[in-house]
């Protein structure tokens, strides 16, 4: 989900959401999920929202920016109620534009429907054709409003719109799921609520991460186990590949809509998950660690000291050291105030570029030969003003050790390297690609040595951007894409973000 006009250089590689879902009567839970979203921001940093029910309406509040930007007491106190869903975006269909700001929302004929979404699909051309014919869309062009581009609404619009195929009478939100949610293709982790019931689901893949948790007085969904931690919810378990979850006064009850088919995405291992974050039972940290360790089995280089590129390749640095014996140190200072911003740098700071982000401890640096440990190289632009500015600071060698593969295929499924061409390892060579940056030595570690440190089957992990091995069919070229809703005479026009009915919508400075 790009920012802005694009992505920065120095910015690594982005997942597409974070997803919170609360039902406990008697707490706050607008400031639960607005903690819930804070520990979830690095899944999103484009724009952030929060739905709330109190059993007769749902009141949206959503807005572009930060979790922080975007809610402050007043915000939150106006958001009242027992029920709850957050998103925090980074756009993979749609432009980062309000309208595609989420939780979406929906009229339905029982009440009205909002929804938070973790992921990409695929089928997004052909959902958009169902849409088209379900009755009240046809025409909807010519509504007066905003106009969303993104597969969510789509989603939200078909829960909305179903109808019994027999009788007419609409179904619904949970019969509508049991409907839909087998129509719908590509990766998807779901919250969403209507009135009373929150629901979570999870394409057969299991592509992206989503966990239940149990609080004293409520239930909890969210993308990572370390939002869970942060609200004081115990984890329960992962939603299931396939598996719908809805969750009432009675409880959480769960329904199958498709037979599991784990393929999670091991880049949520490598890079995308925070550390504190816990996987198909697997600490995030302790892999990292780990394929640190294999690194250096693998790569081995003659140096004076190990440094990671704060702060994604801090555990495989850490496992890096432990293992080669080299010392490691903190050669690179991150300024943890620098996220997305709507200032933007002058042409002599843009110059300096990853400066804005790190900065190098020269007395640490100068004259050492340095081991620079990062999680990924998707562009090359992060690791070539680095290593620059390594060696602008006096370092005698600068050797690049990567804690994956080489990325050389497109993701589909909700990390925003969706061209082939913007890949550098798609056109060059390992040897190629480390003098492209100027280093003394690249190497990364090999695929199997990566998931083996996961401890997850190898089958059971989406490779597909190391290997190109996708877990699903993809359909043809031009039917996929971020803009595939933004091309000439595409459905998603007849969309309108809102529908007058038993909710509404606000956002600061809007109507």
């Amino acid at each position: 989900m790009p920012c802005g006009e694009g992505r920065h250089p120095e910015q690594g590689p982005r997942d597409a959401c974070g997803v919170f879902g609360v039902r406990a009567p008697g707490e706050d839970v607008a400031k639960l999920t607005y903690f819930g979203l804070y520990a979830l921001q690095h899944r999103g940093q484009e724009s952030a929202g929060i739905a709330v029910s109190d059993g007769s309406k749902i009141l949206v509040f959503k807005d572009m920016g930060l979790v922080s930007q975007v809610f402050d007491e007043t915000s939150l106190r106006s958001l009242t109620g027992h029920l709850a869903v957050g998103h925090t975006r980074y756009s993979t269909t749609g432009a980062p534009t309000w309208e595609n700001a989420q939780p979406t929302f929906r009229a339905t004929a029982h009440g009205s429907i909002a929804l938070g979404h973790n992921g990409n699909l695929v089928n997004t051309a052909e959902l958009a054709e169902l849409v088209a014919e379900l009755p009240g869309e046809k025409g909807a062009g010519s509504r007066r409003g905003p106009a969303s581009t993104n597969d969510s609404d789509l989603v939200t619009a078909l829960l909305a719109g179903q109808r019994d195929p027999d009788t007419g009478a609409p179904l619904t939100v949970e019969e509508a799921a049991a409907r839909v949610l087998p129509q719908v293709q590509g990766a998807f982790s779901f919250v969403f609520m209507d009135e009373d019931t929150l629901y979570a689901a999870r394409d057969r893949q299991g592509i992206r991460p989503l966990v239940l948790g149990r609080l004293e007085r409520g239930w909890v969904v969210a993308s990572e186990t370390a939002a869970l931690d942060i609200v004081g919810a115990t984890l329960v378990r992962e939603i299931e590949p396939g598996e719908l979850v809805a969750i009432d006064e009675d409880g959480p009850r769960s329904s199958r809509f498709a037979e599991a088919k784990p393929r999670g995405c091991v880049f949520e291992h490598v890079y995308l998950a925070r550390p504190d974050t816990s996987i198909d039972g697997r600490s995030v940290y302790l892999s990292r660690v780990e394929m640190g360790r294999r690194l250096a089995a693998e790569a081995p280089a003659e140096a004076d000291l190990v440094i990671p590129t704060p702060e994604s390749g801090t555990p495989a640095a850490i496992g890096y050291a432990e293992a080669s014996g080299i010392p490691y140190g903190a050669g690179l200072v991150k300024n943890s105030y620098v996220g997305r911003t709507f200032i933007q740098p002058s042409q002599t700071i843009r110059q300096l570029g990853i400066r804005l982000k790190l900065n190098p401890l020269k007395e640490v640096i100068r004259g050492k030969r340095l081991v620079v440990v990062d999680d990924s190289i998707v562009r090359g632009n992060t690791q070539r003003a680095l290593v620059r500015m390594l060696r602008d600071a006096g370092a005698a060698e600068v050797h690049v050790r990567i804690s994956s593969p080489p990325i050389k295929w497109p993701c589909f499924f909700g990390i925003d390297f969706a061209d082939r061409a913007e890949l550098v390892a798609n056109d060059l060579s390992v040897e190629e690609i480390g003098l492209s940056l100027g280093a003394d030595s690249l190497a990364y570690i090999s695929l199997d040595a990566m998931v083996e440190a996961t401890t997850i089957d190898k089958g059971r992990l989406c490779r597909a951007c190391f290997d190109g091995e996708y877990p699903m069919a993809l359909p043809d070229p031009e039917r996929l894409g971020k803009d595939v809703l933004e091309q000439p005479g595409a459905h998603r026009r007849s969309l309108p973000l809102l529908t007058a009915g038993a909710g509404g919508t606000r956002a600061p400075g809007r109507p």
